[in-house]
């Protein structure tokens, strides 16, 4: 079935794809940078603001009465600064279920229409939670610094609602804002007391990250006036990248076409819910508030931010590796998978055995997993479970065992009735497995392709799989049952690591990380086109490890045929005296 030869061979472009990327890296882009001092921050200030906002509104939930009047106080601060001020309204999820949160823009018009922004939510799921709101501290502080100072851009000032969860104020902004934003600057717990690095976080709930300019000018200005922000490894920019996902403010923002930072002391975690998140420290709010200070004048003066550097990027030690490097790596590590998936093809045809039918039940093995996705969708569209439209951090929404019973329920259900049903009404019953393993093998390269199209990035995630898949299965490959199982579950180790590495990234553990997956799920961060791509590479996953783990006798019938021949020993056409059929051929 599979000429190993031809697949051996296929490798080579990718062999020269590796020395195109290696000489495909570029310098990052410079930071902005200014040498006018931000002194005129006062932090002493901004902590007596603070301590004072904390004892008048100790309880600020989403949409909560504390909440609408903080942004009272937010809109008559800016304007006796001499903003322009507009509120805005607006139902949405957040982590109480919907509410209505108000949104209050502050506006100061400068020389062009290019907008620079600073944005901070008010709420919080804590009380009174005193890191949180230094942010509002910090944006009221700038509003009184830019009063009566003049910019080269426009400067808007963005108070919102919803960031304790899900960043539904934000999102809300994001869509509506109107003429072109340079730069948005997400202000998180400035003035917390717990630090966590990197402090200047970039990642988007959609593809790409925020521009490598913006980034390296908020890292500039935070080193010229504390510690160094730190910075993300390679290998988790690769998995923000393939698979994107934050829980801090920007992320909603990056996804609306805006480039955005956020800046905090505890990076993009954010303090804790709890009296560990109480602890501020006035030193740090006055040092990252002059950092902001400063990243904003840098900005003002400087160039566009936007078209400085690709959207999907890697760093290596100061080096970009751009977008299309890895798109052709992953297309070129395809490529072996494809050429011996379509010779594979063409020989099992030509033996008139069922592909077509194989692919079916192969897809019919993800329903089950379709099935349990979109039971969680309709749970929170009937009120059952509370699910914001980002991914919200762990502990937030408490985990509703009733919500993980039903989708569990449903899954074995499917698998238990629906399954079997599917490849009964393919009549699969006595077709021989040699078509379900190049059925499977090209149902994933399909898949693989088709994430290849959208985003390279996830694409390097399933290239292992294409390839153990089409392998664990061929009866070339001489090894043992168990060893195919292995085969099978080694295409799974990318996918299993990138799940470790988020359950790192957001600090949960193995239930906290379950129900945020769930979340993502019901509130549409997953949605509908991607929960049926991952359920067909499930069903994928799940159809090759049963065609591996058959018994020995169901296993013979992948090998291939002994071919009879009636004349020269080298001759598998009609017999020496003519009239008989090719051996070939059932």
């Amino acid at each position: 079935m599979l000429d190993l030869r031809i697949y051996r061979v296929a490798f080579a472009p990718a062999l020269i794809a590796l020395v195109l990327v290696a000489f495909s890296l570029q310098s990052r882009p410079r930071p902005i940078e200014t040498t006018l001092p931000p002194d005129a921050f006062d932090g002493p200030r901004a902590a007596a603001l603070l301590e004072g906002l904390a004892e008048r509104y100790p309880q600020r939930r989403p949409g909560s009465e504390g909440d609408r009047a903080l942004a009272g106080d937010v809109q008559r601060a800016f304007e006796a600064s001499g903003f322009t001020v507009t509120t805005d309204d607006a139902e949405a999820q957040t982590i109480d279920g919907e509410r209505t949160l108000r949104t209050v823009v502050a506006e100061r018009p400068g020389r062009v229409n290019r907008r620079i922004v600073v944005l901070a939510h008010r709420d919080a799921a804590g009380s009174p939670a005193r890191a949180e709101l230094s942010a509002t501290a910090a944006l009221l502080e700038l509003a009184r610094l830019y009063g009566g100072r003049a910019t080269r851009r426009t400067l808007t000032l963005v108070s919102t609602s919803g960031g304790s969860g899900g960043d539904a104020g934000a999102a809300h902004w994001a869509r509506s804002v109107e003429g072109p934003v340079d730069a948005v600057i997400v202000l998180g717990d400035v003035g917390g007391d717990r630090v966590r690095r990197p402090q200047v976080v970039g990642w988007s709930n959609a593809q790409g990250i925020a521009p490598q300019r913006l980034l390296r000018t908020v890292e500039q200005a935070i080193r010229e006036e504390t510690t160094p922000p730190g910075s993300s490894s390679p290998l988790m920019q690769l998995l923000r990248l393939a698979f994107p996902a934050t829980v801090s403010e920007q992320g909603v923002i990056d996804a609306a076409g805006l480039p955005a930072v956020m800046v905090g002391a505890s990076g993009e975690l954010g303090p804790p819910a709890s009296p560990a998140g109480e602890a501020v420290s006035p030193q740090r709010l006055e040092a990252l508030g002059r950092a902001v200070l400063r990243s904003i004048t840098a900005l003002d003066d400087g160039p566009e931010v936007t078209p400085t550097a690709p959207r999907s990027a890697i760093v290596l030690r100061n080096q970009v590796l751009a977008d299309w490097a890895v798109r052709l790596l992953a297309g070129t590590l395809l490529l072996p998978v494809l050429i011996a998936a379509v010779d594979a093809l063409a020989r099992v045809r030509r033996r008139r055995e069922p592909v077509l039918r194989w692919v079916g039940w192969a897809a019919a093995t993800g329903v089950p997993f379709l099935l349990t996705g979109l039971t969680l969708v309709v749970l929170r569209l009937l009120g059952l479970v509370t699910a914001p439209g980002a991914p919200v951090r762990p502990g937030l929404i408490p985990v509703s065992v009733p919500a993980l019973i039903a989708a569990g329920a449903v899954f074995v259900l499917a698998f238990v009735l629906l399954w079997p049903l599917t490849a009964r009404r393919l009549a699969l019953g006595g077709a021989n497995v040699t078509g379900a393993a190049i059925a499977i093998g090209l149902t994933t390269l399909v898949l693989t392709g088709l994430a290849w199209l959208v985003n390279p990035y996830t694409a390097l995630f399933l290239v292992p799989a294409a390839h153990l898949w089409l392998l664990a299965n061929a009866p070339e490959v001489k090894v043992p049952r168990p060893a195919r199982v292995v085969l099978v579950l080694a295409g799974l180790i990318p996918l299993a690591l990138a799940v470790l590495g988020y359950a790192v990234a957001f600090d949960a553990g193995p239930l906290d990380l379950l129900w945020m997956g769930t979340l993502m799920v019901a509130g549409g961060h997953i949605g509908i086109l991607a929960l049926v791509f991952w359920s067909l590479v499930a069903g994928c996953a799940v159809a090759a490890l049963i065609v591996a783990a058959r018994t020995r006798g169901a296993q013979d019938d992948l090998l291939p045929r002994q071919v009879r021949s009636r004349g020269p020993i080298s001759y598998a056409g009609p017999g020496s005296l003519g009239g008989t059929d090719s051996t070939l051929r059932p």
